[in-house]
Parts: C-alpha cells; sequence; structure tokens
C-alpha cells in the first residue's frame, strides 16, 4: 500500500502527464515523418505495430513508425543463417546488415524516432516512460526460471529502460535480463529520473542504436 501512495501513482501521473505533452509537443515531428514514410520505397505503411508481453502476462500492442519493408518477416526467415544470428543476438541484428531496413528507418532507429508513438502506449496505460523494454513472447525464455519471469513481468514495460541508458544493443542477454530484473528489484521514482536523464543522452551519442 506504501509503495502505491508513494510511487505507483505517482509514477502514472507522471506517465499520463508526459506522454500527452510529448504527443502534443511532438505532433509536427510525427507528421513530418509520416509524411517522409509516405513518400519513401519499401513500405505502404506509416505505423507497425507487434505483439509483446506487458505486466501481468497480459499481450498488447507496441506501436512505432514503420522502419521496415512490407514483408519484413518472410524475407529475415528466408535467410536461415541471418535468422539464427538474428535469435542468438537477442532478436536485433545490426542496420548494416538487416536487409529489412529501409533508409529512412535507418534513421528513425539510429535517432530512436521510430520509438515515439510509444507514447501512445503510456497515455493508455499499457506502458510507462520508464520500466523494462518489453519483449515478445519466444524472449521470455530468456529471463530463466518462472519466478524471473514473473518479476520482470510485475512491473509494467517502458518506453525507457536501464536496459536503453546502459547501452541497448550494445549489451544482449544474459547480461540484458539481469539488467531489467534488477530494476525490478530497485524501482523508485529517483531512479526513473536517472534513467530518463542517461536515456536522452545515450540516445544522443547514438550508443546501441540498431
Amino acid at each position: 500500500m506504501k509503495k502505491l501512495l508513494f510511487y505507483r501513482l505517482p509514477k502514472r501521473l507522471l506517465d499520463i502527464v508526459v506522454s500527452i505533452v510529448a504527443l502534443v509537443v511532438f505532433s509536427p515531428i510525427f507528421l513530418i515523418i509520416a509524411l517522409w514514410i509516405r513518400l519513401s520505397e519499401g513500405t505502404s505503411h506509416v505505423f507497425y505495430s507487434q505483439d509483446r508481453v506487458g505486466q501481468g502476462g497480459k499481450h498488447f500492442k507496441i506501436y512505432k513508425f514503420q522502419s521496415m519493408v512490407d514483408n519484413a518477416d518472410d524475407i529475415l526467415k528466408s535467410n536461415k543463417d541471418l535468422y539464427e544470428k538474428f535469435v542468438a543476438n537477442g532478436y536485433k541484428l545490426s542496420t548494416a546488415e538487416d536487409p529489412r531496413i529501409t533508409k529512412i528507418g535507418a534513421i528513425l532507429r539510429k535517432t530512436s524516432l521510430d520509438e515515439l508513438p510509444q507514447f501512445w502506449n503510456t497515455l493508455i496505460g499499457n506502458m510507462s516512460i520508464i520500466g523494462p523494454r518489453p519483449v515478445v513472447e519466444k524472449e521470455l525464455v530468456e529471463y530463466g526460471n518462472q519466478e524471473r519471469i514473473n518479476k520482470f513481468l510485475s512491473v509494467k514495460p517502458g518506453v525507457f529502460g536501464l536496459w536503453q541508458a546502459s547501452g541497448r544493443s550494445n549489451i544482449g542477454y544474459p547480461e540484458r535480463a539481469q539488467i531489467e530484473l534488477g530494476y525490478v528489484d530497485k524501482a523508485n521514482l529517483w531512479l526513473d529520473f536517472k534513467i530518463m536523464f542517461l536515456t536522452v543522452i545515450a540516445i544522443f551519442k547514438g550508443d546501441g542504436a540498431f
């Protein structure tokens, strides 16, 4: 009850305020990116949604600006060696070797602008500004036994997180899992503000941006 009063409620209020402000302030950037994607080759969609596992194991759709070609999944799975590398590398590939990424997508990913639509996820309540990054179902195995998975899923996933602040894609599993679970153990408002500050620095530096 004490944690609900002094952390969860202020955190939710902060999520609502920050997401509303971000959606309003960044609305011109949303429009520019949307038009840019529409005029680019390789994709017919402005937004991309994917099923992720959220708090309590509840699934939700995460939103991003489209940074891949339309048949991205088929292209990746058609190359067995590349797909195996993708899985082994924590379900990520560098932009330079990923055949799915469009030219504008490479820029959006490098600057993390593709993540901006997730402020909508935050506003509607299936994500928080700060928290462990949401994963797809098959990634849960990387977090170990069921007790560790339940801990990971005990909090809302975040737009920004300790893993991102620590180096993003430069850090793979199992170290990523340890970092995310460490956040769950120590979560508080001061840590959230610290993570937000460190993540902004990491984004400007381009650390670990794939």
